[in-house]
């Protein structure tokens, strides 16, 4: 029954989202400037995108062969499957991005109406919400069908050099990698893209040259309007289905361990507990995606209000609600026959769906404390808009500030929802927690991918001039954006801490025996040693990162510079500036700098097993868990209350200051420093810590064996 209800879940989703695209495509898309700029994005995103895809499957193919030659077939051709699956979300999403942007602003353009321009964003938008959860299950199919019948004999399952090899747990974990790695390398990729060109159009655009956001005279807009698409969009689509993947995946992992582990202890074996607790996140996973396309058909198809924020919070709500009803329903049928007392559940056949629905309400939970430190509607961000008007140092200093303080009670939330899922169900418990909190992540990415086309849609009404009034409807859809694309990073690294949680439980699993208690021994010096190694790695990674945007944007502040400097009449807007070079400084900066960072997530846990063993290995993990979910909190919310403090001034929101003021310069530094804070090391930190927990696992009988100190 739960594999037809996936299928069901996937064949609604891919339906509605291939109407919503048509849709789209049928519009008009405006006068012959509009569709011109637009085709300048759309071919610059595309061209960037496959240079992208050729570099990551190369890579991809070594390592499905690596996989291949010291796993298993089953493994390499799963890590295939997930590589496949994030790339084409990923580019589904950029393509219906760059469709749409420029509909969005004629929308505006003929309306003039914000009701009317929000549904045809949602409705881009939620193409790529619905691809997203659609092929992550859609993948988990396909592995299931294919490789599901090595769970139906125990005999392969051994201990083999002092770990529990189970032949499906390490193909269910290699087609979690293939996400994974395609997931950074867009994450990152794109993230230096878009940055290096957003950063470059405004250190030179709005700070030295006082002119507005994507004035046409600007050599970098187009390039950060490419930017959105391969970086927002594309990389946001990739990182996503990863995190749904992962949070699915490391249940269906604890679920088979979990019986194994038992069955060892009592004797006895039964194929159809262990399929059971395999298929449970998968269904769960399958009823939130159908509760998705429910909840974006009554929201598209009825009048929006004027307040985008609210139709945006009624798509999220009415996914959370029907997927928690539906889920109630399934829950029961799922366990009413099995003894759930052997299993650890606390409260009967329902704990499962107890700790699921924790998890949707403290996702929720996460995503609001992330709108109350970003949004300018509340104090924090308000107080960096107001600090503004003392100067640059003083807006970074209480940026830094509001940031630092949202860690704490968003890890208090994270606390607490991870006792009580434990309460309930144990660490199956945990696990099911992240599936419940990504469960409605159709809903979740069409909200969060919203933003970034509404913010396409500016821009070109800018470099079109079109009337101020379609920027001034742009401008509200962005600003709302800005909000949601924080809840929606809420949502990813609540997630990502319970996945990467659960994958470090399985990766214990792996190396014990059966039947033995899992413990790590605090007081062993290489698992201290590896501790503190992996809480330092998150804030090398991130360095690398904004390292490696620093120095596109320096090429690309120079490049803007000379333009301005040496193209005679461009000040003045009697020439148009060469656009097409700043696209090729972004390309080559990003495809160049790309590789380090995506690499040293896969070898540095790798290297380390190899040399250390596998108690070093587990402390790397712990370290890295803890400080990258900590620093990708800050980071996220630091640069979206930059983002929007800036946006507060622009509104009119601090007396006496305005576009151009010395106020609104401070806020616009704050708010470039803020750049790859919030859209390149805060999302990539989650895809680093799940990448090094999923290749710990499937490496671990290698370290078993093979390490040469400790």
């Amino acid at each position: 029954m739960t594999i037809l209800m996936c299928e069901i879940a996937v064949v609604l989703a891919i339906a509605f989202a291939t109407y919503n695209f048509q849709t789209i495509k049928q519009m008009e898309e405006g006068n012959e400037e509009m569709a011109e700029i637009a085709s300048a994005i759309r071919v610059g995103a595309t061209a960037f995108m496959v240079h992208e895809y050729k570099i990551l499957f190369a890579i991809a193919g070594i390592l499905a062969v690596l996989l291949c030659a010291f796993i298993s077939t089953s493994s390499g051709i799963a890590f295939v499957i997930g590589v496949t699956m994030s790339a084409a979300a990923g580019w589904i999403g950029m393509k219906i991005a760059t469709y749409t942007n420029v509909r969005v602003a004629n929308e505006a353009r003929i309306t003039k109406t914000i009701s009317s321009t929000v549904r045809v964003a949602l409705k881009g938008s939620s193409v790529m919400g619905l691809c997203v959860a659609a092929f992550s299950l859609l993948g988990l199919i396909i592995v299931y069908g294919i490789f599901g019948n090595q769970l139906d004999t125990l005999e392969n399952v051994k201990n083999w050099a002092g770990f529990t090899f189970v032949p499906f747990i390490m193909t269910l974990s290699s087609y979690a990698l293939g996400c994974s790695v395609v997931a950074i390398f867009a994450r990152v990729g794109g993230g230096i893209y878009t940055k290096a060109a957003d950063m470059g159009a405004d250190l030179v655009g709005k700070t030295e040259e006082d002119i507005p956001e994507d004035d046409p005279r600007n050599p970098a807009t187009i390039a950060d309007n490419v930017g959105d698409n391969v970086g927002d969009i594309g990389g946001t689509g990739s990182d996503l289905l990863e995190s749904n993947v992962g949070g699915i995946v490391s249940a269906m992992l604890i679920g088979i361990y979990i019986v194994i582990n038992g069955a060892v202890a009592s004797g006895e074996v039964s194929i159809e507990i262990i399929r059971t607790m395999c298929m449970y996140p998968l269904g769960v996973a399958s009823l939130g995606l159908i509760a998705c396309v429910i909840s974006l058909i009554l929201v598209l198809s009825k009048e929006m209000s004027k307040n985008p924020y609210k139709d945006l919070n009624r798509a999220t709500f009415i996914s959370a609600t029907l997927t928690a009803v539906l889920t109630a329903v399934y829950t029961n049928y799922m366990f009413a026959s099995i003894d759930c007392a052997t299993l650890g559940f606390k409260y009967g056949v329902m704990s499962p769906w107890i700790s699921a629905s924790i998890g949707v309400i403290s996702g929720i939970l996460i995503g609001r404390i992330s709108e109350y430190y970003t949004s300018y509607d509340y104090e924090p961000t308000r107080q960096i808009a107001f600090a503004s008007r003392e100067g640059a140092g003083i807006n970074i200093t209480e940026g830094i500030s509001v940031g630092m303080k949202s860690c704490l009670i968003t890890f208090v939330l994270l606390a607490i929802a991870f006792m009580t899922a434990e309460m309930c169900a144990g660490i199956y418990g945990v696990a099911i927690s992240a599936v419940g909190m990504l469960s409605f992540v159709a809903t979740t990415v069409s909200v969060d991918a919203y933003g970034p086309i509404s913010d396409n849609a500016g821009g070109i009404a800018e470099m079109a001039h079109l009337h101020p009034q379609v920027r001034e409807i742009t401008d509200k859809l962005d600003s709302v954006g800005n909000t949601t694309a924080a809840m929606g990073k809420g949502f990813a690294i609540g997630s990502a801490a319970f996945a990467a949680l659960s994958l470090m439980v399985c990766y214990m699993y792996s190396y014990k025996p059966f039947g033995e208690a899992i413990s790590i021994n605090v007081l062993n010096p290489m698992v201290i040693v590896g501790l503190l190694l992996g809480t330092a790695l998150p804030f090398y990674f991130s360095g690398m990162l904004i390292k490696s945007v620093s120095v596109a944007a320096g090429g690309m502040v120079d490049e803007v510079r000379r333009q301005f400097r040496e193209i005679a009449g461009l000040r003045e807007g009697k020439v148009k500036p060469d656009y097409k070079r700043c696209i090729e400084i972004s390309s080559s900066a990003a495809l160049r700098e790309m590789k380090a960072p995506a690499l040293l997530a896969v070898l540095v846990p790798v290297g380390s097993g190899f040399l250390f063993g596998p108690d070093f290995v587990a402390g790397l993990l712990i370290g890295a868990i803890v400080s990258a979910i900590a620093l990708a909190i800050f980071s996220s919310n630091t640069g979206g209350a930059w983002d929007n403090a800036k946006k507060f001034i622009e509104a009119g929101g601090v007396e006496g200051e305005w576009k151009g003021s010395l106020a609104h310069h401070a806020a616009v530094v704050g708010d470039t420093v803020g750049d790859p804070f919030k859209d390149t090391s805060g999302p990539s930190l989650n895809i680093l810590v799940k990448i090094m927990s999923t290749i710990s696992l499937i490496m671990v009988c290698m370290f078993a064996q093979m390490h040469l100190f400790g």
